[in-house]
């Protein structure tokens, strides 16, 4: 019965992995039957729909903005567009639809019924995943509505709270999930209904979950460099020197959703691929960085261009490049173990569903080899620590996570992993290699140029802005229906509170 009804969501968020043009299939429409849902199935819900958040419209505009993918290769189409920064409020719409009408709704119920039935570790989960949700969301769009928003039909017009409100009210929410966790007993338990951290014991997960609420204050914190990094340094500096703090040690503690190789089950990634072939290839921007070094993640991370070169050769796409399929694509790390005989046009390039992937790659969140960056920028800025001890766990970390060989990471670690140089050209080194580590992280890498200034970046020769977007518009369907939303965006050169 549970795997029927777990299958059930999967096949109800998929639509949002395929898309932003069409309907979101909304499960929680009527707010009776949401209200009467049993707390384990909300559980799964809000799961379910974070993991495809995570491979879904947010990811395609961050990773393009970021450069680590390019629609350049594909015009005319969604992609092309958003490449050029083309985004506009429309295009949003289904995805504001899924985080606060689905996700966030879901888990404000889960956080509800944990109070009345005296249930803090749902509560605790709760909690982290509502903070975490609502971090991405003031990272893409600013000002969004928080303290009077998932109240169902009693209020469908929230105000919007700025930016900085919102952060300080989660991190206090991440606090407070670290107390429901630490709770001595919990009427109602997560167990198999939770699909991230999954076990039937709840115990042996419970620090995971703890590890995450504050891995997640760290990296929140670390937001704060650009605007106060005095601030930032002492709250982190304090959090790590917290007696009993425990923060991610391994990529068991990695904060992922899983998928299956199953129809309908694949993760949001894959099933975009297959169902949009020729609309994203590997950016210039990101290749180029990986060539230059030798990195041994390329051929987890791409497919070789030409195919049957040997020593194989990648080719990513730069600004103006003709239209086609002679790039490389993304491959394994993102989608999955691949089967199939590629074909070939000439020149190289591989059609389109010649590789048959598994789809059971995780859609990644928030994982260790990220703490550890984390950490080693943290360090760099004086918090505790030693920046280069960091910075090689984090490269090592991200190595072994797309299955490199330890031989092949010692030959990458001794020509590039050593911190050289001014404080900001060691900056530039962790976050580069952060970069190419996180690939295939929602917004992180977005963020991390917006707030420290690498990678460098520059905006493509034919967009229709010429530097590099600092939000996104607000969606039309808030602009149109909530008179308590601001004004749209002249541009998208508006900043964030952190950017300032």
């Amino acid at each position: 019965m549970k795997r029927a009804y777990i299958k059930i969501l999967f096949l109800s968020a998929g639509v949002l992995s395929i898309t932003s043009c069409r309907k979101f299939l909304d499960i929680n429409k009527d707010p009776d039957n949401i209200s009467d849902a049993p707390i384990a199935q909300l559980l799964t819900s809000a799961q379910v729909n974070l993991g495809f958040e995570g491979g879904s419209d947010l990811f395609r505009y961050s990773t393009l903005i970021a450069q680590q993918m390019s629609g350049q290769a594909s015009q005319p189409n969604q992609t092309y567009e958003y490449d050029r920064y083309n985004i506009q409020g429309s295009d949003e719409n289904n995805l504001w639809s899924s985080m606060n009408s689905s996700t966030l709704s879901d888990i404000e119920l889960i956080i509800k019924k944990a109070s009345s039935t005296s249930s803090p570790y749902y509560g605790g989960i709760a909690k982290i995943m509502k903070a975490y949700e609502y971090s991405l969301m003031v990272d893409a769009w600013g000002s969004v509505p928080y303290s009077e928003a998932q109240q169902l039909d009693k209020n469908t017009q929230p105000k919007y709270d700025k930016g900085e409100d919102i952060y300080t009210a989660i991190l206090q929410l991440l606090t407070d999930a670290v107390a429901d966790l630490n709770a001595a007993s919990s009427t109602y338990t997560p167990g198999l209904n939770s699909v991230i951290f999954t076990n039937g014991d709840f115990s042996q997960v419970k620090g995971n979950w703890i590890k995450l609420a504050n891995t997640l204050k760290l990296r929140l914190y670390l937001h704060y460099s650009k605007k106060d990094k005095t601030f930032a340094v002492s709250q982190m500096t304090s959090l790590i020197n917290s007696a009993g703090i425990t923060f991610m040690a391994s990529t068991a503690d990695n904060f992922q959703m899983p998928f299956f190789n199953l129809p309908k089950q694949q993760n949001p990634i894959q099933q975009f691929e297959a169902s949009r072939a020729d609309y994203l290839f590997a950016n210039d921007r990101m290749v180029s960085m990986m060539v230059g070094k030798s990195d041994p993640r390329l051929p987890f991370y791409f497919t070789p261009f030409p195919f049957n070169s040997s020593p194989a050769t990648y080719k990513g796409v730069k600004p103006g490049d003709p239209t086609g399929i002679n790039y490389s694509r993304v491959h394994t790390y993102l989608r999955g173990a691949a089967t199939g005989n590629p074909s070939m046009r000439p020149g190289g390039g591989i059609l389109a569903g010649a590789y048959v992937y598994s789809g059971d790659a995780p859609i990644r969140m928030l994982t260790y080899k990220e703490y550890c960056f984390i950490r080693a920028e943290a360090a760099l800025y004086g918090a505790p620590g030693d920046p280069q001890d960091w910075f090689t766990k984090g490269i090592t970390a991200s190595m072994q996570d797309a299955g490199v060989a330890a031989g092949d990471i010692a030959t990458y670690l001794t020509a590039n992993g050593t911190l050289a140089g001014t404080d900001d050209q060691k900056l530039q080194q962790i976050i580069e290699e952060k970069y190419v580590a996180i690939f295939g992280e929602s917004m992180e890498p977005w963020t991390d140029f917006r707030r420290t200034g690498y990678p460098t970046l520059t905006a493509p020769s034919d967009a229709v802005m010429s530097t590099v977007p600092r939000s996104l518009f607000y969606p039309q369907s808030e602009i149109d229906l909530n008179p308590n939303a601001p004004a749209q965006k002249a541009d998208l050169t508006q900043k964030v509170f952190w950017d300032n």
